[in-house]
């Protein structure tokens, strides 16, 4: 595939994003110095329950949340956007879609305690390892590997997610829900065990905004949404902000958006919008966001291909018109001077051969896979590098 491209509070707050801004510091020196203090350990007094010693996660932070006045400590917009946003995208963002917590650990087994918002543990095309589970990560030699999850089966859990590791002090990356939303988290280990909670990332995130695709339908495990692929290919902090069946290139995400202090924005949205509705909200949506960010790169995704696409005259004739009118909206901007744009056509996303999905249209793993091959060269030569040494670079 080618790119086209032109010219609740917590207790704990974590710094809103969207106040970071680059001042007169080089990109390097700016992001030397905030990953300085974002990855600084913290300490954390655990409760010490027999043999374990458990940890809230509120204590320390977790990767993935835009902002820091949020209603419940694990949802994904502000609670301000109640009143801003349609119901369906605010009941969406309870969700703890993209979220991620980071620590250090010698433990060679590792438990979590965990409360789920919802009853709704699993859907009809997606596990509940996916929908309400956990995913645990960690790094070995240079690469990150799965080491367990949960597979709850009641809104309270409480399980090993691992046990039996080689010794060693490790980096491990806990993944949360996809489409159930997180009340209360802590991570147990044994109380002889070093325990090092690892702050988020304090560097500008890229930040996703889509559809269902986006949040995580229906990777059959947090880790394997294709968000959560492109945070540990690129090793770059990611947002998700797919909100299922709602991702609409609303007005007021837009200004959502544009509150944030992104390395780049993804717009995903073409799934959930015909060709009428891209054809009447993609040009105001991207000039909106430009506004509030003149410079930082905008990337435009049309939709993946139906899997039935080549026997399906509606599945086809819908595609047409989709990307048209956002290949007319993105031309349109480019020729009227908006900067720093890019073009990513969709018919590659799920591979050629129709068998990405669960049902023609949202990704299994493999699907998540393929959409992170398309995605992440784009991704990769827009952000920030580490030998950048002026704003220009950036």
């Amino acid at each position: 595939m080618k790119e086209l491209a032109t010219t609740s509070q917590p207790r704990n707050p974590q710094r809103p994003i969207g106040r970071i801004t680059f001042g007169t510091w080089g990109v390097a020196a700016l992001l030397a110095a905030s990953a300085a203090v974002a990855d600084e350990p913290r300490p954390v007094a655990p409760r010490v329950d027999g043999d374990v010693a458990w940890y809230d996660v509120t204590d320390w932070g977790v990767e993935g949340k835009g902002w820091s006045d949020t209603k419940r400590w694990f949802d994904r917009l502000p609670e301000r956007a109640e009143k801003t946003v349609r119901p369906p995208v605010w009941d969406r963002s309870r969700n703890s879609a993209g979220m991620s917590v980071r620590f250090e650990t010698d433990a060679i087994a590792i438990q979590v305690r965990y409360r789920l918002l919802s009853r709704a543990l699993a859907l009809p095309h997606m596990p509940a390892s996916g929908v309400s589970g956990l995913d645990l990560y960690a790094r070995h030699d240079g690469r990150w590997v799965p080491v367990g999850g949960a597979r709850p089966t009641s809104q309270r859990v409480d399980a090993v997610l691992c046990q039996d590791l080689d010794p060693g002090r490790r980096e491990f990356r806990l993944y949360l829900p996809l489409y159930n939303g997180v009340e209360e988290l802590s991570i147990g280990v044994p109380r002889n065990a070093t325990f090092v909670p690892l702050a988020p990332r304090a560097k500008p995130p890229i930040v996703f905004y889509g559809t269902s695709i986006n949040q995580g339908g229906c990777a059959s495990r947090p880790g394997m949404v294709y968000t959560a692929i492109l945070d540990r290919r690129l090793d770059w902090p990611i947002i998700n902000l797919g909100f299922s069946g709602n991702g609409e290139m609303d007005m007021s995400v837009a200004d959502l958006l544009g509150e944030l202090d992104a390395a780049v924005y993804v717009i995903d949205c073409l799934p959930n919008m015909s060709g009428e509705t891209v054809a009447q909200r993609a040009e105001p949506f991207v000039r909106r966001l430009r506004a509030a960010r003149p410079e930082t790169p905008i990337v435009l995704v049309e939709d993946r291909t139906y899997d039935y696409t080549p026997l399906k005259k509606s599945a086809r004739t819908r595609h047409a018109a989709s990307r048209a009118a956002l290949r007319a909206a993105y031309e349109k901007l480019v020729a009227d001077g908006v900067p720093n744009l890019r073009y990513v056509p969709g018919a590659d996303l799920l591979g050629p051969d129709s068998e990405g999905t669960v049902d023609g249209s949202h990704p299994t793993d493999l699907g998540m896979t393929r959409i992170a091959d398309c995605l992440g060269p784009v991704l990769e030569r827009l952000l920030p590098k580490a030998d950048a040494t002026s704003e220009s670079d950036h």
